[in-house]
């Protein structure tokens, strides 16, 4: 007897439960796509906030299409200007900590002027003891 003749599930059925799962998924992304946008969209005062909310709570699939039919156009233009900020922060960041100098290259430096009798042994003391204490 075939594999397939024995079961009780009948391709069909199969490819339907697939569809299922694939449709509550792509549900599941779209809401919280939405619902993030929501809450960071600074253009809302939090009334209106809560109010999109509970109608995407209650009244889902309408909320949702509702959502995306008024305020749609421009999720995607804040979503670049919230990724543009977090660049630029990131490469603020990123430079304002590339400028201060680490631990190593400042007792490297002192060494060197030790070493060459530039400044002395206490001095050389004091500075070391600086740098050690600020990192």
């Amino acid at each position: 007897m075939p594999l397939a003749a024995s079961t009780s599930y009948p391709l069909l059925d199969a490819f339907w439960t697939i569809f299922e799962i694939f449709a509550f998924v792509v549900w599941f992304w779209v809401l919280v796509v939405v619902l993030t946008d929501l809450f960071r969209s600074r253009d809302l005062s939090g009334g209106a906030k809560a109010l999109w909310f509970l109608f995407v709570l209650f009244v889902p699939l309408i909320g949702l299409l509702s959502y995306l039919m008024v305020r749609g156009s421009s999720m995607h233009e804040r979503t670049e200007r919230q990724a543009q900020e977090q660049e630029e922060a990131f490469r603020s960041y990123v430079q304002n900590v590339s400028e201060q100098p680490n631990t190593a290259d400042q007792l490297s430096t002192l060494a060197d002027l030790h070493d060459r009798r530039v400044i002395s042994d206490s001095e050389f003391e004091q500075q070391k003891a600086k740098v050690l204490a600020s990192h």
